[in-house]
């Protein structure tokens, strides 16, 4: 089945943020010379693989609101401010409402090159404290994350990400 790609219409049934032929281009600008030698089929399901991820852990971080009630995806979206552009006038400028931003395409495209050769989200278990085998032992910290981040690419992303509930943005005039 051919991969039906969000074009910025808010489609009901779209599985994923960017097409072949744009992470195609988007690898081999990059050298990414393991992706080129994927086949269609396999590079549709880590493409699948890379949105459902980005669903599972950004939608509730996503600012703004989906366009459309129906829409498979988080994005289009409406009412996400550009926060690196300075507005002449003061007001806010926000996302186009009908595309999705160059940043999480790409983003989309570097997951699913990560889910060809990991799990993106894997299951949990119970944090292993101390465990010795023979003359190894290992202490786990139980204070850390129990699950991998990308942080290059979250970074890339963040621009579109709410602030935190607690932070105000102070202007001066």
């Amino acid at each position: 089945m051919s991969l039906i790609v969000e074009d910025g219409t808010g489609k009901a049934d779209a599985e994923s943020y960017i097409s072949v032929i744009d992470a195609d281009t988007y690898h081999s600008n990059r050298g990414n010379a393991d992706w080129a030698a994927l086949s269609t089929a396999e590079k549709e399901q880590l493409l699948r693989a890379a949105t459902d991820y980005m669903v599972a852990v950004y939608r509730l971080r996503w600012d703004g609101y989906r366009y459309i009630n129906t829409q498979a995806l988080d994005w289009p979206r409406i009412y996400v401010p550009v926060r690196d552009i300075c507005s002449v006038n003061a007001f806010p400028q926000y996302v186009d409402f009908d595309i999705v931003p160059v940043q999480v395409k790409n983003a989309c495209a570097e997951f699913a090159f990560k889910a060809n050769s990991e799990t993106l989200l894997a299951d949990q278990t119970q944090g292993t404290i101390r465990e010795k085998v023979g003359p190894i032992e290992i202490d786990y910290d139980k204070y850390s994350q129990q699950f991998k981040r990308y942080l290059q690419i979250e970074n890339t992303l963040s621009i579109y990400f709410a602030s935190s509930a607690n932070q105000v943005k102070l202007m001066r005039t």
